[in-house]
């Protein structure tokens, strides 16, 4: 049974997390290599794509621009068109519910000489936008969105951009990248300030299309670019996918598994850190580097965990695993507390408030702040928990029903298929007792 069958999982307590699994491709770097082979000159042969909707709907927006782009499941190959080689879509571009997406796709559009349109589902349609707008503005772009600051965003093309020094407002990768993807097209260079920081995967992957990015400390400097070339992308397996194999197995009597061939980017794997702290017992084993990218195989065996202070430093680099990490913390001795993760607000769903409602629903005292939350470890109860549409909230209780009082049912779940094809299907072979009802 597929999840448009079903919108609806059930989790009952019991098992222990055992083996050695594979999650699904990275997300946020099968983005990239879709968005780079497509403007780059010559072919572009991508491994271990993410067959998720979100990346699928990246795929098929290069389609309707004109870039050939064959993908039979395992292995995606991509005919480069170069980076002014794109056509104009006779119809608005539909992304679906991927903000990564259109972030960095408004970015990488501004600088064509045609205009584009951009919407997506309900979800996206409602999530911030003037972040990206504004700065593209500067550069002389032409865009335009709704009173709101929301989609549809419309861009006008043939402006000649220019490079700016931008110092980010928040930690945002994606407008990072949606700013360095602009660069590319932008007289001079483009340089990117951020106080904390965020992932780098733009930065490498450019770096593997002979596009060199420099640092010096926290500024990032892109150039305007003659061409990119195609090559080969090794994608590994997703940080934030494996995230909640790392909390199910860390909760659970028993558990002992190895996540094979997972992305552990710096950048991307401050959950480890906290983890860490909470006193998980994590190994990275095999280290190494592929495609300009680190990756190991992750192993975890269940540890009694203690709440802690999350350091404000590691949010921004974990802040796409806070509903996994937040399981972990209602299954820990005594209080944890998160600050300074206000993004969680602009997520596919207010995550802050979807995880609190989710406590609440399953007997777990926890309040929320502004930009954070207070949770009171102890056990979790059974109940009905609605995930709001999003799929890390989704899976995030999904694992939490490993160690229930009593079966968890999770509602609207539909989008667990943008990040995490096959999630079910992989948690009853890791030992979860979930199904769809």
């Amino acid at each position: 049974m597929s999840l448009n069958d079903n919108s609806r999982f059930r989790v009952k307590p019991g098992g222990a997390i055992k083996g050695r699994l594979v999650v699904p491709g990275d997300k946020s770097i099968s983005h990239r290599a879709l968005m780079l082979g497509a403007i780059a000159d010559g072919n572009t042969t991508i491994h271990g794509f993410l067959q998720g909707e979100d990346t699928l709907a990246t795929a098929k927006a290069f389609q309707q621009m004109g870039v050939e782009i064959d993908n039979d499941g395992s292995l995606v190959r991509i005919k480069g068109v170069g980076l002014k080689g794109l056509s104009e879509s006779n119809t608005p571009i539909d992304l679906g519910n991927s903000g990564t997406s259109v972030r960095l796709m408004t970015g990488l559009l501004s600088g064509q000489l045609f205009n584009t349109e951009l919407v997506g589902d309900v979800s996206l349609m409602t999530r911030p936008m003037l972040r990206i707008i504004n700065p593209l503005r500067t550069m002389n772009a032409e865009l335009v969105c709704s009173e709101k600051g929301t989609l549809p965003i419309k861009i006008s093309g043939g402006h000649h951009l220019k490079g700016i020094e931008y110092e980010l407002p928040v930690a945002s990768a994606q407008l990072k990248s949606c700013l360095l993807l602009a660069g590319l097209y932008a007289e001079g260079e483009t340089t990117i300030i951020e106080n904390q920081a965020t992932r780098d995967h733009t930065e490498r992957m450019l770096s593997a299309f002979s596009h060199s990015v420099t640092k010096n400390k926290n500024r990032i400097t892109v150039s305007q670019a003659e061409k990119l070339v195609g090559t080969e992308i090794i994608v590994p397996a997703d940080f934030s996918s494996a995230a909640f194999f790392i909390v199910a197995a860390t909760i659970t009597p028993g558990s002992d598994v190895v996540l094979e061939n997972v992305g552990v980017n710096p950048t991307r794997n401050a959950m480890l850190k906290i983890m860490a702290l909470m006193g998980a017992d994590i190994e990275l084993q095999n280290e190494r580097v592929q495609s300009g990218e680190p990756i190991a195989d992750i192993h975890i065996k269940s540890s009694d965990l203690h709440g802690i202070d999350i350091p404000e430093e590691l949010v921004p680099i974990a802040i796409d695993e806070f509903p996994a990490i937040l399981v972990a913390a209602a299954n820990a001795t005594g209080t944890t507390n998160l600050t300074g993760a206000a993004e969680l607000r602009v997520k596919e769903s207010d995550r802050i408030q979807s995880m609190l409602d989710g406590f609440i629903a399953t007997g777990v005292q926890a309040l929320a702040s502004e930009e954070g939350m207070t949770i009171e470890g102890g056990r979790i109860n059974g109940g009905e928990v609605n995930s709001h549409g999003d799929h890390r909230i989704a899976m995030a209780f999904a694992v939490a029903g490993l160690v229930a009082k009593g079966p968890i049912v999770i509602n609207d779940c539909e989008n667990v298929a943008t990040s995490f094809p096959g999630f079910v299907e992989l948690a009853q072979t890791a030992g979860m007792s979930i199904d769809y009802v």
